[in-house]
């Protein structure tokens, strides 16, 4: 064949590949999400298999073996006690409820790993919602973004290093900016989630938190986020999202569900020079866990070659509770 242009010959050896290969994976891109409890033992997810609710002890241990892997940041998320839960979520801002002691606890035992918080009230809330819920079933913003703000700068106080709204209240990002910088904490940053789509693939992570939406009083509960997380049809939404989580002052852009949405991160890619971050959600954990356990899947391809597609998408940091085994796996070769 008469062929001027041959794209196999830079495919001919490992070597080759490897210098002309675009993307590449570093511990340093992972966030590991971390799920703390108040009681005296690990337990084990059920539907997360490998992942586990820490005490703030254990969890000290689980921190240092991700900075030793490469891992240079971890967010936390509380199962918070049952009888803590109430319809405004308040304990979310109780300078000594578990996500301020753990902060506290590890910024003091490792205080070069970045600490990232999650900003929302669904680990607090009876009702299982982000925000407040009217006794007329409606899940009320302006209410919900006050005690957001108050949250955010219990967390800072404690040590944080970024704040991640999670919630998808309107106006948010720049109201939570103005309260960290106007009680000091300029040097604080946010992680928005910036395109928060209402997903089928978060089940896991609400079985881990116990916070899926549910009734626990009279009044009538949303069965679902969709009135406050993004429509899974709607993409040039996300674009708006973006351009206001920007100008209200968000550092990082995020997007979640990760796998699912990897156009997303593309259109985000093009739109903002601002890091962009995807999230590698429970759903999609959850999956290749057990496709791995029968067999199906080999796990390490898979996983690494998932997490290289986002940053093939555009995303420079990707949230992932494969992060420990990405990281050792990347060390082996």
């Amino acid at each position: 064949m008469d062929l001027t242009y041959r794209p196999r010959r830079l495919r001919r050896s490992s070597a080759l590949r490897s210098m002309v290969r675009e993307h590449s994976l570093h511990a340093s891109d992972f966030i590991y999400p971390l799920f703390v409890h108040e009681g005296k033992n690990i337990e084990p997810i059920g539907a997360m298999p490998g992942a586990n609710r820490w005490t703030i002890d254990t969890l000290v241990g689980e921190v240092q073996r991700a900075w030793d892997l490469g891992i240079r940041c971890i967010v936390l998320f509380p199962k918070v006690d049952e009888s803590l839960k109430t319809e405004d979520g308040a304990e979310c801002f109780n300078d000594n409820g578990l996500i301020p002691r753990a902060i506290r606890r590890l910024k003091k035992e490792l205080p070069e790993m970045t600490v990232m918080t999650d900003v929302a009230l669904d680990p607090y809330s009876c009702d299982g919602h982000d925000g407040i819920v009217s006794s007329q079933g409606v899940v009320l913003n302006d209410e919900t973004v006050e005690f957001l703000c108050r949250q955010a700068v219990v967390q800072a106080q404690a040590g944080a290093d970024l704040i991640g709204p999670s919630d998808m209240m309107d106006g948010r990002v720049g109201a939570i900016r103005e309260s960290l910088d106007d009680d000091g904490f300029e040097h604080v940053g946010i992680i928005s989630y910036t395109a928060k789509y209402s997903s089928a693939y978060y089940g896991p992570f609400r079985e881990a938190l116990d916070s899926a939406p549910r009734a626990a009083s009279k009044k009538p509960i949303p069965k679902d986020k969709s009135t406050y997380q993004m429509d899974p049809a709607n993409a040039r939404e996300a674009i708006t999202e973006a351009q206001l989580d920007e100008q209200e002052g968000s550092d990082i852009l995020m997007v979640k569900p990760g796998l699912a949405y990897l156009d997303i991160i593309y259109r985000l890619r093009q739109e903002s020079e601002l890091p962009i971050a995807a999230y590698n959600v429970s759903g999609e954990f959850a999956m290749v866990k057990a496709a791995a356990e029968k067999g199906w899947i080999d796990e390490k391809a898979v996983v690494l070659e998932t997490l290289l597609s986002f940053k093939r998408a555009g995303a420079d940091l990707i949230l992932t509770y494969h992060a420990c085994d990405a990281a050792e796996w990347l060390i082996k070769g």
